[in-house]
């Protein structure tokens, strides 16, 4: 059975479920299935190679919680033991009352953060198990039991499944569109910032961690596969924050079915740390995001920042620059309401960021690029330490519409990505010179100079004009026909 299939069948299943009542609900119970099922993999092959090196293995999980044990107790054929295997009821009260809290309680006795046995703890205390059927249970673990990960190519066809879960949850609305960019445009964001190995990697509104997985993805394809290098790639490259419980566990997901064994991912709400605080042991070579746009934050996480502001992304903003290490480069996707919003809060950003980085790129996104967010973005390229004294601006212009049925795809990026690297001007590019913006407003919007001119509107009198010579062309052809009928 394909991996694809199996997808389809646990989905199906989770469907049937009274528990489990939309796509939010089936990636987060697909998640923690495949995350024991993985864990499992990860803790045979750690058995498999202290063996050989003729040592013992301590097993992070005791011997009733392991996935063999609960989930697949085989008998001596391989197949599934049904004397030792839980079904109906017992299986659902052994995961709800037993399973989640022992795992829960690994967020406790952790050393620190990044340990894998931290995002166990993690992980389970934010989430519950929503399948309440037993047998359905049983027959989800059965189908989780043939997903292998320990072949590279496995995991990563795995990853893809995965990655289109995220989107269809995207889709899907309510609160979906939240975790997934299109990945089109994550991929162009990186290409031009272009990280290397050795730079720290940052995203502080982590979502289901797009931009961390194809940073790993970009720097694994160029880099040169040291030991040093691959160890630095899995352990000191990427780091992500994330608030949300679900987004959370997904983002674990995801890069671990990318190929990072324990990722640096906190649970935590990144605006609740003052930025004043922020020192430079704490910032980063590059920073990549898309923070949340139309949230609004709470005076008291107001309080942690210099220009206060209701707006969550504005504050993003403020953080990101914080974060960044002299030198550093980022591209942040943005509501484009922000390069042309009056109001203080937004000026005075405007003025921060012109003054204490060189905002060398805008791109100026289509409508529909975020499928249901019904929202225009642009995408901030800066590098820190130096003001501000050109900008050069791109507006992709995609050939057709965007949508759900029609989204973004890499083609549609690559002139950019090419434009981007001489600061090209065309009919959808141009530079301004920041002495050009008015000082009081600092309007930054997208004005291209390079459009063809637009025919002039006409006067109500030749718009009457024409009315009423269509009005007589039309009665001409009625009567035309009269005669002929």
């Amino acid at each position: 059975m394909s991996f694809e299939q199996t997808f389809k069948n646990i989905d199906d299943l989770l469907y049937k479920d009274s528990g489990a009542d939309s796509e939010l609900d089936y990636i987060g119970q697909t998640s923690w299935v495949m995350f024991l099922r993985y864990l499992d993999e990860l803790e045979q092959d750690k058995a498999d190679e202290a063996e050989l090196r003729g040592e013992d293995y301590n097993f992070i999980l005791d011997e009733e919680y392991r996935w063999p044990n609960w989930a697949m107790p085989k008998g001596a054929d391989g197949k599934l033991d049904h004397h030792k295997a839980m079904t109906g009821p017992d299986l659902v009260q052994f995961v709800d009352y037993k399973l989640f809290p022992y795992l829960a309680d690994f967020k406790q006795n952790a050393d620190n953060p990044k340990t894998i046995e931290y995002k166990i703890g993690e992980i389970f205390s934010e989430l519950k198990n929503k399948i309440q059927s037993g047998y359905n249970l049983r027959e989800i673990l059965e189908y989780a039991d043939e997903l292998p990960f320990r072949a590279s190519t496995d995991k990563h066809e795995l990853s893809h499944l995965y990655e289109s879960k995220i989107k269809n949850m995207g889709n899907a609305g309510r609160n979906g569109g939240q975790y997934y960019t299109p990945r089109p445009l994550i991929r162009a964001m990186i290409n031009v910032i272009d990280p290397q190995i050795g730079e720290k990697i940052y995203d502080g509104a982590a979502g289901s961690c797009g931009f961390l997985c194809e940073a790993y993805d970009y720097l694994y394809e160029r880099m040169e596969k040291t030991t040093d290098n691959l160890k630095t790639l899995q352990e000191e490259t990427l780091f992500g924050k994330e608030k949300k419980n679900l987004a959370y566990v997904i983002g674990i997901m995801n890069m671990i079915l990318h190929g990072i064994e324990a990722p640096n991912l906190i649970h935590i709400n990144t605006l609740g740390e003052n930025i004043r605080d922020i020192q430079e042991k704490n910032r980063y070579h590059v920073i990549l995001a898309n923070p949340p746009f139309g949230g609004k934050e709470r005076k008291e996480v107001q309080q942690n920042f210099d220009i206060k502001t209701g707006e969550t992304a504005s504050l993003f903003l403020q953080h990101f620059i914080k974060s960044l290490k002299t030198g550093g480069r980022a591209a942040i996707v943005i509501k484009n309401t922000f390069l042309s919003n009056a109001d203080n809060a937004s000026v005075s950003l405007r003025k921060h960021l012109l003054e204490s980085c060189n905002l060398h790129t805008i791109l100026d996104m289509p409508a529909g690029t975020f499928t249901g967010a019904g929202v225009k973005t642009v995408v901030l390229f800066f590098q820190k330490g130096e003001p501000t004294k050109n900008i050069w601006y791109y507006q992709l212009d995609a050939g057709r519409s965007l949508g759900k049925t029609n989204p973004l795809n890499d083609a549609d990026m690559e002139e950019f990505i090419a434009f981007a690297k001489t600061k090209q001007e065309s009919e959808k590019s141009w530079n301004v010179s920041v002495s050009e913006v008015l000082e009081d407003t600092l309007d930054l919007s997208p004005k291209n100079p390079n459009t063809p001119a637009e025919a002039p509107l006409r006067s109500p009198e030749e718009i009457l004009e024409e009315m009423q010579s269509l009005d007589e062309e039309t009665s001409s052809i009625l009567n035309q026909i009269k005669e002929l009928i």
